[in-house]
């Protein structure tokens, strides 16, 4: 078996803005896992919020042994996105070994289209508003948000859009206070869930606020480990393979999550069709899907995932899985 690994950089179509900061372009690790002549690819994108960058995860990735399967993988690799690429490369390597899709080796109904959030970046009032009505026509739109000033932005965007669905993703950037304040406007503006509206460490506050609208545990729920402190807090979690680990993890953490009474948001961080293709399988009847990361792209991988008014579609073989 032999593991490889190389960088790739995909141009956005525009700036994307979230409270962190503003990027031009994606930069992910595509993984490659050969053996006998068969290859199975996988992608991730390291994430600075969580102490990770190109160099820290490909070092990672070299220091795995030669062979080794998914079970082996869990106990080597934590929570993260060396462990998604080497996870669902794994996962496309036995697809095509077996030549079955790796819906039926998971013991999964074959998957379908699942309509999907499409994100607006963090911008002036105005801006939000022109990307709005731009995008009236998707029938979910994710606001990024997270300043002190945010109610006009959010003001903007449902004038823009009177007709969508509305989620708002604050990215850890509200305190208490601040989230108290929206709460009654999230309601009356129609806002259908609220993540992560503040930091991760500092979340205990919800476990005594009203939460009108659904909230969503985005950097304060990595994978099943997280659950126990989530109770009380948080109605939905988000669940994403770069911060699960890959695709056997984020199945885990997802019926884990429903049998624990939560509602379930399948998210990405910004990259190509290769790293969304496991998490629509794991996205299927799912609360809220939020996988835009190629809408969102200038260029995308060749045989790139299908989007149209049903939604994302599950990926071709040519692809992955």
């Amino acid at each position: 078996m032999e593991i490889t690994v190389t960088r790739d950089v995909f141009r956005l179509a525009q700036v994307f803005t979230i409270s962190r900061g503003s990027r031009t372009e994606a930069q992910v690790l595509t993984v490659r896992v050969s053996q006998d002549g068969v290859t199975g690819r996988g992608e991730c994108v390291p994430y600075a919020r969580y102490d990770e960058t190109l160099d820290s995860v490909e070092a990672q990735i070299a220091a795995l042994p030669e062979t080794i399967d998914r079970a082996a993988l869990y106990d080597l690799l934590p929570a993260g996105a060396a462990r998604n690429a080497v996870d669902c490369a794994l996962w496309d390597l036995e697809a095509k070994q077996t030549g079955k899709r790796v819906w039926e080796l998971a013991g999964l109904p074959a998957p379908g289209p699942e309509i999907t959030a499409y994100t607006l970046s963090l911008d002036t009032p105005e801006n939000m508003r022109a990307q709005a009505e731009k995008n009236a026509y998707r029938p979910l739109l994710k606001i990024k948000l997270g300043t002190p000033d945010d109610m006009p932005r959010l003001e903007a965007v449902r004038a823009g859009a009177p007709e969508a669905r509305i989620i708002v993703d604050a990215n850890e950037g509200w305190s208490a206070e601040v989230y108290a304040d929206l709460a009654p406007h999230l309601v009356r503006l129609g806002v259908a869930l609220v993540e992560q509206p503040l930091p991760a460490g500092d979340d205990d506050a919800l476990a005594g606020m009203a939460r009108p609208v659904p909230v969503c545990a985005d950097e304060s729920c990595h994978d099943r480990a997280s659950l126990p402190a989530l109770k009380g807090k948080y109605d939905v979690i988000n669940i994403k393979l770069d911060k699960t680990g890959g695709l056997t993890e984020a199945l885990a953490l997802r019926d884990a999550a429903r049998a624990a009474g939560y509602g379930d948001m399948v998210g990405c961080m910004v990259g190509s069709s290769l790293a969304m293709a496991p998490a629509v399988l794991v996205a299927q009847g799912a609360l809220v899907t939020d996988l835009d990361g190629p809408l969102l792209l200038a260029e995308d991988r060749d045989d790139a995932l299908k989007y149209d008014a049903v939604g994302v579609h599950p990926p071709e073989t040519a692809l992955w899985g």
